[in-house]
């Protein structure tokens, strides 16, 4: 395999934007041929990262961290956490490590909220609701009142995403008087109770749908709520 994939990493180190991407399919190809085989795969891995810590371009850079989104493990996320902080390469870092299934992966995103600030800690928020881990929801929870109020929105909406019951009660604990972040906190709490409610969970679906009815809502989210009250009051 190296004798076809030695070429495609050469043309990595120089690959950029408007060069034929066909160039790099030999990686592509790896990517799903060693899916059976945990030995080469895990080689493959450790070119990708050798890549992504060299100094190639971002359009190859971009390249590694869909690659690694695909075949990613704890070993890539020490390569993957600097560039959260970069804001051309923060985005597509973050696409890698949401889907690594390590914990390692949970912690670096984690560990850069405090590193960035606007539309990047957004996009980390972000992340964090995609992965669904509880070991985040107080990290969201002390973020629901932050001064910037697209942060704070974000960390209710990522509590939604995750639909634990400890994001419910994190949200249910929430307190603001700005009307946005008020907003977006009973539109995840709406979030929560749809996917308690999913799973069966209908005695706790109906408390939050009720909090959130109390919560004087906008009218489509009072809707939303209000059927979901009568859903859970079904057989």
């Amino acid at each position: 395999m190296n004798e076809i994939l030695n070429p495609a990493f050469d043309a990595l180190k120089t690959y950029d934007w408007g060069v034929d991407p066909k160039v790099l399919q030999p990686i592509d190809d790896a990517i799903v041929a060693t899916r059976t085989d945990a030995v080469a795969r895990k080689d493959l891995e450790a070119r990708l990262i050798a890549a992504l810590t060299s100094a190639g371009s971002r359009a190859a850079k971009d390249m590694v961290c869909r690659a690694l989104k695909t075949i990613g493990t704890g070993s890539s996320v020490a390569a993957l956490a600097p560039l959260l902080a970069d804001d051309k390469l923060s985005h597509m870092a973050r696409y890698a490590l949401e889907s690594i299934p390590a914990p390692e992966a949970g912690q670096a995103l984690r560990a850069a909220l405090p590193k960035v600030a606007g539309k990047l800690q957004i996009g980390i928020i972000s992340s964090l609701g995609v992965r669904r881990e509880a070991a985040s929801i107080a990290t969201l929870q002390s973020l629901l009142g932050h001064a910037d109020t697209a942060v704070a929105q974000a960390a209710a909406h990522a509590l939604g995403t995750i639909a634990l019951p400890e994001a419910d009660k994190a949200l249910a604990a929430a307190k603001s008087n700005n009307a946005r972040t008020a907003a977006a906190i009973a539109d995840g709490s709406l979030e929560c109770a749809e996917k308690l409610l999913a799973n069966g969970q209908k005695a706790a679906a109906k408390a939050t749908y009720q909090r959130v009815l109390g919560s004087n809502p906008a009218k489509p989210v009072q809707v939303a709520a209000t059927r979901g009250v009568q859903l859970c009051d079904t057989k």
